[in-house]
């Protein structure tokens, strides 16, 4: 990628991380005090209606997809008249959608005393909570939507910056009343005064930074005509949506309906975990997406594909660090911060990691494919969700949990793992085979990994169970010695890593230092 490509996609990750390691600590914090303060009850509560709404949000269709793709080719030729024409339809576009959610809400919320029958919660603090959730929602629709302009021009740190001081703002304010006052209704009140204050002070940066943007949604009415590729992109995009919902954004309303809205806050402790740290992970590459989509509009294969690897062996050096930190320190971290009576079926926990290994060794393929405008493929879109849909209904009334993940497992494996580098390669003009023949190294250096680390593990002197000293040792001492070898391993054995080392100037001079000694001698 070209310089200012890469300064922009560190830029985008520098500011995610900033952000991230303060967030962190202050998640795990207000967690444990909204459990103790609110209720495992009112969490639950939280946790399904927000659910709900990314069920309505469904309606979006992939809009927003869609209109970076389109974007893209503009922002690189500075044609600002085309990028006014564009961000005109879209916010035309997400005019028409916010009005659909808003009724679909009023629609759906009219069920909430046969949903919520056996709820302890009052009827009062249900609807409010979700109007509050639903009137934040909308202010993206309504107002916000020009903010996918700072995305697609990689300048997503400034999203980055503003909404996420606000937030750290909100939760701070929230862990106060929670603790003071213990009042459900100021705690909901909070959240929805920090969406309309994020949304003001962010357009605000925007008319700032795009000074010349101008439109209108009457102009984007009559320009949809000139932009018939996104509506059929949208239509495209809009499956897999749906799939991504089931996959990703469904668990609570699953648990709650096999399960107990009570479990959807125990449930929540463990993906809050997993959650964090795949958000590390899309703070590391969603910054470099609109890269991405830029270096394919250049069109080098030569470097599309040398750029891919790259990325795809450190998204695989992270994941499979992830993985193994999670399945070692998940369940002594939740003891310490919660307590015992917190834990879930092991057995979970194990489904959990399968299925976050399959959704973030995806990351790299998706980019592609997104940047690729690839989205025809809307078969395999309906496919995995019925897939999900048919084992989830049959197994989760008799496993629970381990039903709802196995569902999610087998669908994924199919569609994910098999097909979407299939179709990548396909709009790569590039044999199947080609990628087959690198992954499987991954597979199995990730493998030969895991079972080295975990058979050293029973001799370190170090007992995570007796209090967070021992855990922070043990989990420095695991999760270093894996991070090694795990990395001397790729490194050696797999494609990309090595590349990707050489951009850094420190590497490159180690490199060239080694090699140098090797040929003297």
């Amino acid at each position: 990628m070209s310089n200012s490509r890469v300064h922009k996609s560190l830029l985008n990750v520098r500011v995610g991380l900033f952000f991230y390691i303060i967030g962190l600590a202050l998640s795990f914090i207000s967690r444990k005090i909204f459990l103790n303060c609110l209720g495992t009850d009112f969490i639950g509560l939280t946790g399904t209606l927000q659910n709900i709404l990314e069920l309505l949000n469904l309606a979006e269709l992939g809009i927003g997809l869609s209109i970076s793709y389109f974007l893209f080719k503009p922002l690189q030729d500075n044609s600002r008249e085309q990028i006014m024409e564009i961000m005109s339809v879209f916010g035309y576009l997400y005019r028409k959608i916010g009005k659909i959610i808003a009724i679909s809400g009023l629609l759906i919320s009219a069920s909430f005393p046969f949903i919520f029958k056996s709820s302890v919660l009052s009827m009062g603090i249900i609807y409010f909570s979700f109007f509050s959730f639903l009137g934040s929602s909308l202010i993206g629709y309504f107002i916000n939507y020009r903010q996918i302009l700072l995305s697609a021009d990689q300048k997503n740190y400034i999203v980055t910056a503003y909404f996420q001081t606000a937030n750290l703002i909100k939760v701070v304010i929230q862990i106060w009343l929670s603790y003071y006052y213990k009042n459900l209704y100021l705690w909901v009140l909070i959240e929805f005064l920090f969406g309309i204050i994020s949304c003001i002070i962010l357009n605000w940066k925007i008319n700032k930074e795009y000074p010349w943007l101008k439109t209108t949604v009457k102009e984007g009415k009559i320009l949809l005509i000139k932009y018939p590729e996104i509506i059929k992109k949208t239509k495209q995009v809009f499956v897999h949506k749906i799939t991504d919902f089931f996959l990703r954004k469904s668990d609570g309303i699953l648990v709650f309906a096999f399960v107990s809205l009570k479990m959807v806050a125990f449930y929540g402790n463990y993906t809050l975990i997993i959650y964090k740290l795949m958000a590390l992970m899309d703070i590391t590459f969603d910054g470099i997406g609109a890269g991405v989509g830029n270096l394919i509009a250049e069109g080098n294969q030569k470097k599309i594909m040398s750029v891919f690897w790259e990325l795809t062996s450190v998204r695989y050096f992270l994941s499979g660090v992830m993985i193994f930190s999670l399945y070692y320190l998940t369940e002594p971290f939740i003891i310490w911060w919660l307590g015992a009576e917190y834990l879930l079926d092991h057995n979970i926990l194990i489904l959990l990691l399968i299925n976050l290994f399959i959704m973030q060794t995806r990351g790299i393929v998706d980019i592609y494919n997104r940047s690729l405008g690839r989205f025809a493929d809307t078969w395999s879109a309906w496919t995995e969700v019925i897939i999900n849909l048919i084992i989830t209904l049959s197994t989760a009334i008799k496993f629970g949990i381990i039903g709802i993940l196995l569902g999610k497992i087998i669908s994924t494996g199919i569609i994910i793992m098999i097909w979407k580098p299939y179709y990548l390669f396909q709009g790569l003009n590039l044999p199947i085979m080609t990628y087959w023949k690198e992954i499987f190294k991954y597979y199995g250096i990730l493998l030969f990994s895991f079972i080295l680390i975990s058979l050293c593990i029973p001799l370190l002197p170090i007992n995570p169970s007796h209090g967070i000293l021992q855990l922070i040792m043990f989990s420095a001492c695991i999760v270093f010695l894996f991070s090694t070898v795990y990395f001397i391993l790729l490194y050696i054995g797999a494609l990309g890593l090595k590349n990707f080392m050489l951009r850094f100037s420190f590497f490159y001079k180690i490199i060239k230092f080694t090699t140098r000694i090797m040929h003297k001698n």
